[in-house]
């Protein structure tokens, strides 16, 4: 039996599931009423559209950064030699990816709501209650938490395959933990931080449930307006041009980032 005909249920998938939606997105978004137009790319440079994709960009781009800050000591703890219950403490990274991602984002509305858990905690403390949702800080909080795992577990995998040859080595020419770090650790590290930030910044730009759920309808991303356009609307046509303008996006910051992870591997960014 030909090997590659082992593949062709997998291209029939990809075919029906990927390539036929894909193709209906661009044509929805060039056609109206059958006539061949721009008017839904040019709708989107309104300022509304505009702004909302700013935020959206912006909103992401602070996950990440949170995320990458928290992930990497966090990767590099995990990796040291004195840590016994390591399996542990990556289950319970891992854990909450095993239950449903809206579960998740309902049960941290319910705990920060204005009459939630949290707030009546403080109500009973006769502390000064806090606003935790329905707006930026919410949203980004829900971003960082669900997205949190896929940054630390790339970074974790590409620590542990540093041969721990190449650091002795540095502290025997005499360098210290911060050049060790600067010069070993974080260059040969960083394919795994750069999957990192893709896996969060590429899902967090595109979100629309965590926005509605923790920022209540007071937050509006890209991902809200799509959804918007296919859901209430009924504008298949703008939707699917807002799609395929956020398609483009990720895919020049995904080259952007592949990049960068090439230079970073050959050295050429140290």
């Amino acid at each position: 039996m030909n090997k590659k005909s082992l593949a062709y249920p997998y291209v029939i998938w990809a075919g029906i599931f990927i390539i036929v939606p894909l193709l209906l997105i661009v044509y929805f978004s060039f056609f109206v009423d059958g006539q061949f137009t721009f008017q839904n790319y040019t709708k989107f440079m309104e300022d509304y559209y505009i702004k909302a994709m700013g935020k959206s960009i912006s909103l992401a781009f602070i996950s990440t950064t949170i995320c990458l800050l928290l992930a990497y000591p966090l990767a590099m703890v995990l990796n040291g030699k004195d840590i016994s219950n390591r399996g542990v403490i990556l289950l319970l990274i891992i854990l909450p990816m095993w239950m449903n991602s809206l579960l998740r984002t309902y049960a941290w509305a319910n705990l920060l709501e204005n009459n939630g858990v949290i707030n009546n905690v403080l109500a009973a403390l006769n502390l000064p209650t806090v606003k935790f949702l329905y707006g930026d800080g919410g949203v980004i909080f829900g971003m960082v938490y669900n997205f949190f795992p896929f940054m630390v577990l790339p970074i974790y995998n590409a620590l542990a395959k540093i041969d721990k040859g190449l650091i002795e080595a540095a502290y025997d020419l005499g360098a210290n933990d911060i050049t060790t770090f600067r010069k070993v650790i974080l260059p040969l590290s960083m394919p795994g931080v750069v999957t990192g930030i893709i896996m969060v910044f590429m899902p967090a730009l595109t979100t629309f449930l965590i926005t509605r759920l923790l920022g209540g309808g007071k937050v509006m991303l890209i991902g809200n307006i799509i959804e918007e356009q296919f859901t209430r609307t009924g504008d298949l046509g703008f939707g699917s041009a807002v799609s395929m303008i956020l398609m483009i996006i990720v895919l020049i910051t995904l080259a952007f980032m592949s990049r960068k992870g090439t230079l970073d591997e050959e050295g050429g960014l140290f």
